[in-house]
């Protein structure tokens, strides 16, 4: 209960920093929405509804979006997609949604791109470590633990069909667990809704991943915060501006636990099957899409400083890098990462 509490006081927080971003500058009448997604908050800002939708309207709307994304990824609901597909122990093609299908293949791609350090297959050892529903272990997990759970991933093992949607495993007992990817996807269903019900100008945001489309008034820029990887209290370490695009963020400065006097992030690598132990803290990801940008997020954060950016800089990624140093917090911006202004 302590653990889904400070998830969601982590998120309003992170929302009332983000509200207080976008809400600079040249604002009128505003539109904004809050409520519950996928475990954890969402907030929208939006200008100039058209005439046939209000803000009751556009939160049913929201409402729909969001109710349909759990009712397909949701691990906690039996009944979707994803939880029928992790329960089920055949061989042949298991028909899910188009939805569904699309998200493994965007997430086997960036599991390629990363070289399995994006793996949505990591359940088992994020469950070893005491980041999942399991609890905290009494003690760190030994390295016959770590290779058993190892054994039970694996991106390679899922196969994906778009036409007829489908999924297939290709080893038992392989199950997928959509954390890492299922907030930026259901950030692209709410946007994508938005513009088709004639939203253009709209800021939206879960659990921290958002996306933008249009301006505020009189033509100004969307104005997002990247939060400074610190521990304790909220605060800003760079703002940007991002228009028509998405970013989402990944770090370890929050979740970890410590045991004979060493730190565990929750940030596991699949290939090492342990927690991450590099000084990357943060790493923000600007897409087209939110769901491609919170994937890649995760997988740079997990391959760390050098061979995050290295990938980065090779693919022209536009990736914001923010790395713990003995004095202070370092910067490295890839790509076309839009230009930002660090607050000290």
């Amino acid at each position: 209960m302590n653990k889904v509490f400070n998830l969601f006081r982590f998120a309003l927080v992170s929302m009332a920093l983000l509200l207080m971003l976008v809400g600079c500058g040249n604002d009128s009448a505003p539109v904004k929405l809050q409520g519950r997604a996928i475990g954890t908050t969402y907030s929208i800002v939006t200008y100039n509804l058209p005439e046939n939708l209000d803000a009751h309207k556009m939160q049913q709307g929201v409402e729909q979006v969001v109710s349909g994304v759990n009712s397909v990824m949701s691990l906690f609901n039996p009944g979707s997609d994803l939880s029928r597909f992790n329960a089920y122990k055949g061989k042949d093609w298991f028909e899910v949604s188009r939805e569904l299908a699309l998200v493994v293949r965007t997430a086997k791609t960036i599991s390629l791109l990363t070289g399995g350090a994006f793996d949505i297959t990591v359940a088992p050892l994020v469950n070893l470590w005491g980041f999942g529903s399991d609890g905290r272990p009494d003690k760190v997990p030994s390295d016959e633990q770590v290779a058993a759970a190892k054994a039970d991933i694996g991106a390679d093992f899922v196969q994906v069909r778009i036409d007829p949607p489908a999924l297939k495993k290709t080893k038992p007992g392989i199950s997928i667990d959509l954390a890492a990817i299922a907030k930026g996807y259901c950030v692209d269903a709410v946007a994508d809704w938005l513009k088709q019900n004639g939203v253009s100008d709209f800021m939206v945001e879960i659990g921290g991943e958002i996306r933008t489309g249009g301006t505020k008034p009189g033509k100004a820029p969307w104005v997002i915060g990247v939060e400074k990887p610190t521990p304790g209290g909220r605060s800003v370490q760079a703002v940007i501006e991002l228009s028509g695009r998405a970013m989402a963020t990944s770090g370890d400065y929050r979740n970890y636990f410590e045991a004979g006097g060493k730190r565990y992030s929750h940030i596991i690598d699949p290939v090492s099957g342990k927690p991450v132990s590099h000084n990357l803290v943060s790493v923000s990801v600007v897409e087209e899409t939110c769901s491609m940008a919170d994937a890649l997020a995760t997988g740079l954060m997990v391959m760390g400083p050098e061979q995050g950016i290295k990938l980065a800089k090779k693919n022209k990624l536009s990736a914001f890098f923010i790395v713990k140093t003995a004095d202070g917090f370092a910067e490295t911006a890839t790509g076309n990462f839009p230009e930002h202004k660090t607050l000290k």
